[in-house]
C-alpha cells in the first residue's frame, strides 16, 4: 500500500505502486518493451500530414556533446566555449 499525490495538495491510498524507470539503461530497455508492444500502431508525424506505423520509426541517437562550440552570454554581447 502506498500513496499517491497530484501536486502537493492531496494524497490518495493505491493498493501498489507502479515502478516504472525514470532515466539510464533501465529506461531505454523499458521504452524498447513499449514500442514493441505498440509497434502496428499508426502515429502522425510531419505537421499531421503524414501517418506511418510506429515500428517503423528508428530509434534515436541520443544528444551529441557540445564541447568546443560556442554559446551565447551576457544577453547575447559575449560568446564562450564549452570545454
Amino acid at each position: 500500500m502506498g500513496f499517491i499525490g497530484g501536486r502537493g495538495t492531496s494524497r490518495r491510498p493505491v493498493k501498489e505502486l507502479r515502478k516504472t524507470p525514470v532515466s539510464g539503461e533501465a529506461y531505454k530497455e523499458y521504452q524498447r518493451k513499449i514500442k514493441a508492444a505498440a509497434k502496428d500502431t499508426y502515429v502522425t508525424v510531419g505537421r499531421g500530414t503524414k501517418t506511418i506505423r510506429f515500428g517503423d520509426l528508428k530509434e534515436g541517437q541520443g544528444t551529441q556533446s557540445a564541447k568546443g562550440r560556442y554559446v551565447s552570454a551576457g544577453r547575447g554581447t559575449r560568446r564562450r566555449k564549452i570545454e
